[in-house]
């Protein structure tokens, strides 16, 4: 592990405690109910809180799957798997805003984000 491998998870970590205060504000302070503008705003706050959360998280997963070696790109893959967890916690977020989500609905946002990792991790 490199130092600038340390640096970019450590400058991470203020960035995901400053997104969860962003979330934990926004639900003392505002209530989404009737008001879509809030439940949007919920929706991403919390789809970028677990995204800048899970990037350091998928890049140590790598990071160790390889066996302490760290390659080229593998900050930028962790980057697009914590989009699109990010992504799919919005999504799931902003259809249960809106009263729409269900058991199927959500295992298909789910599935749909896998393939879209698998579609991008198979790509070569």
């Amino acid at each position: 592990m490199l130092a600038r491998d340390r640096v970019t998870g450590l400058a991470l970590l203020p960035a995901a405690v400053a997104a969860w205060a962003a979330v934990a504000w926004l639900l003392v302070n505002r209530s989404p109910v009737g008001q879509p503008v809030i439940q949007l705003a919920g929706a991403v706050a919390v789809g970028a809180a677990i995204g800048i959360t899970t990037w350091p998280l998928f890049w140590l997963a790598s990071y160790a799957r390889q066996r302490t070696i760290a390659y080229r790109g593998d900050w930028s893959r962790a980057g697009r798997r914590a989009l699109i967890a990010g992504l799919t916690a919005a999504v799931l977020v902003m259809l249960r805003g809106q009263s729409t989500l269900s058991l199927p609905l959500a295992a298909f946002v789910i599935t749909l984000a896998v393939l879209v990792e698998l579609a991008f991790s198979l790509r070569r």
